[in-house]
């Protein structure tokens, strides 16, 4: 990303883990927005002044009076017109160095996994609930998280799904029940469908970025009538759902992690890039580490990273309850330290 394109991210590049790091993972990261009406007109803006290198927009709908109370993308002079042409017309303005691609078809069975297979993740911005199945079922096919939001008048739901193993949607709906009122018969409240999609916007953030805890398992309830929160925990339907222990882990830079004496744990997956090899490393990854456990210290001091954060947590939580309780997390991940690394010792040092 060039020098004088990173000014319009400034602001949210000096957020503790991002960085100019992590404004890089944005721009490289590809975000399918199914729908663009009330949600996705929320979504929309947020992921593209974020941002999100390649945004795509699939949505079939035209653009009619009633939608104009809450799908504040459009105007009275676009009735008629393909909302998602509209929309990427109206992001593209906002910030002009990204990429949008424009899908004007309506999301079926038969165009989902081919629609897909060029994007990091999904974000159900719809509100049919067909359709949402076929999106889960899709992405639990092709590996990929989807951010979900829902409305029901004043009230709205977010969670995220199929996210590195976590729960599908079928998890905690697990019957498709063609009863559910859409927007039109149930009516709708244009602040709730921008406040749920705005917290859509900030889960595929924290995806895309591995920072902060994901909302999956979890199933976020915001009512804005009495401003109550509610978040309600669910597992896999076919997986026992284990305890979970919510501990803090302090994080380092990597700088502090190459400069200090603890053992230095990877716990991504043979074969990820970066390769990284330095003294007091152990390669470990995370869907073993559960039975190779036996083989680490609990008296060692473990500084622990991955990819971008999100599988280095997780491996910290195992081994806490695992009993180990000198454990770090170290910032940045793999490609961080390893040009770290290498700023120190030029040429010693694994690409």
């Amino acid at each position: 990303m060039q020098e004088d394109k990173m000014e319009r991210y400034q602001r949210q590049i000096i957020l503790p883990g991002i960085g100019t790091s992590g404004q890089q993972k944005l721009k490289a990261s590809k975000v399918l927005v199914v729908g663009a009406g009330g949600l996705g007109c929320a979504v929309l803006p947020y992921l593209a002044a974020a941002g999100i290198g390649t945004i795509g927009i699939i949505d079939g709908d035209k653009i009619e009076e009633s939608n104009l109370h809450r799908q504040i993308l459009y105007s009275s002079e676009q009735l008629g017109l393909s909302k998602a042409k509209e929309a990427a017309n109206s992001i593209i303005k906002t910030n002009p160095g990204i990429e949008i691609l424009v899908f004007e078809e309506f999301l079926t069975a038969k165009n989902a996994a081919e629609t897909f297979s060029g994007f990091d993740l999904v974000i159900d911005a719809t509100d049919n609930l067909f359709i949402r199945y076929v999106i889960d079922d899709t992405c639990l096919a092709c590996n990929k998280p989807f951010v979900y939001g829902s409305i029901h008048q004043f009230q709205g739901q977010v969670s995220v799904f199929n996210f590195e193993g976590g729960p599908s949607y079928r998890d905690i709906f697990p019957e498709e029940n063609g009863a559910a009122p859409n927007c039109a018969e149930a009516g709708v409240l244009g602040t709730t469908v921008g406040l749920i999609g705005m917290l859509q916007a900030s889960e595929a953030m924290k995806i895309l970025l591995g920072i902060g805890e994901v909302l999956s398992g979890k199933l976020l309830i915001y009512n804005l009538l009495n401003n109550s929160q509610q978040v309600f925990e669910f597992g896999n339907a076919s997986v026992p759902k284990k305890p979970h222990i919510s501990v803090s882990f302090e994080m380092m830079s990597p700088k502090e992690a190459l400069h200090g004496e603890a053992v230095l744990l990877d716990v991504r997956e043979p074969g990820e890039i970066p390769e990284v090899k330095l003294d007091k490393l152990i390669q470990l990854p995370l869907s073993l580490l559960e039975e190779g456990v036996e083989k680490l210290n609990p008296e060692d001091e473990f500084w622990i990273f991955c990819h971008s954060g999100v599988r280095s947590r997780k491996a910290a939580d195992l081994l806490y309850r695992r009993g180990f309780r000198k454990l770090k997390l170290i910032r940045g991940g793999a490609k961080d330290l390893l040009t770290e690394a290498r700023s120190e010792k030029p040429g010693k040092v694994s690409l």
